[in-house]
């Protein structure tokens, strides 16, 4: 049985990671999602927990389907916490996920590392310009359409916590409490 993995922070999840979870699902028999660093939220560039994202990427699962099935019969979604040491990374992740044969990422710097470990990379984005987490915020900030850009059941949940909002105070915000 052949497991993929795809790793990221998912800040939101959007189109273009439900079109590599599609991509990977057509060529391996189960996929892990590992949210990263999961000890990050309610900051600019990390607006949602863990648990948010967690929801987030389950719904959006449950509602497509891969040859009759829906997808997140095939998925294992998990939360994982960052570990700075680069060198160690790898141990890392192992110890929180079922084993993987196969990565699937647009990040270089991730290739690199899993790569140096004997672990197959796929690189892969669509539309990186369009479907980007950082750009889906910044259309959040300024008020602009941005719904287009996620699955119906992300934009659900992101109403549902108002996380719009969340992420328009944490933005104004002069302080926060881990900086006092």
């Amino acid at each position: 049985m052949e497991r993929a993995l795809i790793i990221g922070r998912f800040q939101p999840f959007h189109l273009g990671h439900l079109m590599l979870a599609r991509e990977a699902l057509k060529e391996c028999d189960e996929l892990i999602i590992a949210i990263a660093s999961a000890q990050f939220n309610y900051l600019e560039k990390d607006p949602f927990t863990a648990g948010e994202r967690v929801w987030m990427i389950h719904e959006a699962l449950k509602d497509e389907q891969i040859d009759g099935r829906s997808m997140i019969e095939r998925c294992y979604i998990l939360a994982i916490p960052n570990d700075e040491n680069n060198a160690r990374w790898y141990a890392h992740l192992r110890s929180y996920l079922p084993p993987f044969h196969l990565v699937y990422t647009g990040n270089e710097y991730v290739a690199m590392l899993l790569s140096k470990e004997g672990i197959r990379v796929r690189t892969r984005l669509f539309k990186r310009d369009e479907y980007n987490a950082s750009r889906i915020r910044a259309l959040m900030l300024e008020g602009d359409e941005w719904r287009h850009l996620v699955p119906r059941a992300v934009a659900k949940v992101i109403d549902e916590i108002n996380g719009v909002e969340r992420l328009r105070v944490i933005a104004r915000a002069e302080s926060r409490p881990q900086e006092w």
